[in-house]
This record gives C-alpha cells, structure tokens and sequence, in this order.
C-alpha cells in the first residue's frame, strides 16, 4: 500500500508540477477518509534553495537524497530541460526502482528519469512538444505522445502540467481506491478522472507546401473545403495530369491529397467549436465533411476526443 512519498528535486524545477504533487500526497485529507501520506521533500542538499522556473522563487528540501530509500512512491516534477542531470540524484533514482519504489513523472520530468536509463523498452509519454526531443535522446523508450499519462507499472510518466493531476489521481485511485481519488479530486475541484488524451491539447500544424506550383490550388481548397474534392477535379484545377498531380502533391506537401484535405477540414472544425455557437452538423457542412457522422468519425482520429467534449473544453463560456 501507499504510505510513504518522496519528492526528488533539483535547480529550475517547475513551481506549479511541484505544487501538484504537493496538492495531492502532502496533505493531510484524513478528515476526508484519506490515509495520511509521510510526505518529504528531497534534494541533494538539503536545506539549500534551489531554483525554479519562476524568477525570484526558490524552493528550500527538508531532506537529503537518502529520503528516497524507504519511500514507497519517489515523485520527479517536471524541470528545465537540460543536456546532463546530477549524478547523485540520477543514482539515488536508480536505488528506489531496484528496491521496488514507484517512480512517478510529471510533464518534462520524464527526462531526468529517461537519463536513468530506466524507461529503455518501457512505456512512457511526456509533453506533446518535447516528444521528438525525448525520443532522439531515449529512442530506447516506447513514447506515446497522445495519452495523459502512462501506468507501466512502476514507472507512471504523465504529461504536460495538468496531466500530473490525472497521473497522481490515478495512483491513488489505483493503491487505495476510488473513494480516496474522488475525495482528493473533490477537494481540488477537477474531475477524478478526465476523458481523452492530449492529442485534443496539441496544435495541429497546416501541412506545408514545400514548392510552389500547387500553392494557387492549395489556397483555393481552403477557401473551399466545403465542396467536394477528388484527384481528377483537382488535377484538371492544376492543369496536370492525375498522376503527376498526385506525385506532385505528395512531394510538395508530404501528405496525400485526401490528408491533406482531411487535416484542413478538422483544422476548420476546431475553429468554429471554438469561436462560434454553430451546431455540430452545421460546422460539419461548413468544414466539408457533410454530415456529423462522419465529422465525428475524423475529428476523433485526430484530435482524440468528440466535438462535443472539445467545444466543452475550449469553447468560451
């Protein structure tokens, strides 16, 4: 069971995932039926500031890197991305996974623990952004870059900032039950357990055109995504032959006529959910997939929730 938790910090370590872990181990909610935590907070050397994202803020560990030991969860915060991490903490890390701790990650955290070595051929995802660079550092390391967070066991990664709420809920709900998630939840006012991943969080990039004999077409296909739009129409649009246009397309913009066209109309999509109060099959007319059905069936593909649960999310109030 989960008694014990130890948070291991170094210089420019993020404020707000630090604080998530604090919200959710280091109080004592035992009014609330929640067991009491031994909660301490490590570094490697204790009772010196350490920096952090936030200028003019420091934080101060009680404890030295032996109070990993005997913690039965060994928390890393997200912090500033860095080429080498300390030695002294990287082993201590090492210590706990092989005497049986559990790891947890939160945002860019997943670096230090990636510089352990100990997420080689195992599951973990970190921040949308920082995923190329983790796998170019990691490539041992089987990422997932649309998830919230990862459960492998003993190591839990989680995503950026408020994905480390999920990641640590879910731990809790996971060694103590839901009864004690939903309390902690309850008391931090967020949803015990949020729907979806961060692939809904993630920007999604036009597909670039690399040339610019197709620019004129490209830039007429977005003025009119609502029509309907095949390789022949727009090959004789490109005054091309169908296969040149198709070569041509997919060397000038890296993608498929159809992704392409698939990709602007979910970009569209996520522009009006946003901005206006246009029903589901109306947006779905005027982003060109004609009916909700099959809007529904796109957009989740890509941005790995429903319309509807997107708008609800970042639609204004």
């Amino acid at each position: 069971m989960l008694k014990s938790v130890a948070v291991v910090l170094i210089d420019e370590l993020a404020p707000f995932e630090f604080g998530v872990v604090c919200e959710v181990f280091g109080i004592d909610r035992t009014d609330d039926g929640v067991p009491k935590f031994e909660f301490k907070v490590c570094g490697e050397r204790p009772g010196e500031p350490l920096s952090t994202t936030i200028p003019g803020v420091q934080v101060t560990p009680s404890y030295g890197l032996d109070g990993l030991d005997d913690a039965d969860l060994v928390a890393v915060p997200a912090v500033e991305i860095r080429d080498e991490y300390p030695p002294a903490v990287l082993d201590a890390v090492r210590k706990a996974a092989a005497r049986g701790a559990t790891i947890l990650t939160v945002c860019s955290g997943a670096f230090l623990l990636g510089a352990t070595g100990l997420l080689d051929g195992r599951h973990c995802t970190t921040h949308w952004r920082h995923v190329t660079e983790f796998e170019d550092r990691f490539p041992e390391a089987k990422v997932d870059p649309d998830v919230l967070f990862v459960d492998d066991g003993d190591l839990i990664t989680s995503a950026g900032t408020a994905a480390g709420i999920d990641a640590c809920l879910h731990l809790v709900r996971r060694e103590l039950g839901s009864a004690a998630a939903t309390a902690i939840a309850r008391r931090m006012v967020v949803p015990p357990q949020r729907d979806g991943g961060q692939r809904q969080f993630v920007e999604l990039p036009m597909p670039e055109c690399t040339g610019d004999s197709l620019q004129p077409v490209l830039a007429w296909l977005l003025e009119n995504l609502a029509g309907e739009h095949t390789v022949a129409t727009l090959a004789r649009r490109a005054q091309m032959s169908e296969r040149t246009f198709a070569r041509r397309f997919v060397a000038e913009t890296g993608t498929t006529p159809h992704k392409w066209i698939s990709t602007q109309r979910v970009l569209r999509a996520r522009a009006l959910l946003e901005e206006t109060q246009l029903g589901i099959e109306e947006i779905a007319r005027e982003a060109g997939f004609g009916t909700a059905a099959l809007l529904r069936h796109h957009f989740h593909r890509m941005v790995g929730v429903s319309p509807h649960d997107y708008r609800r999310t970042f639609a204004p109030a």
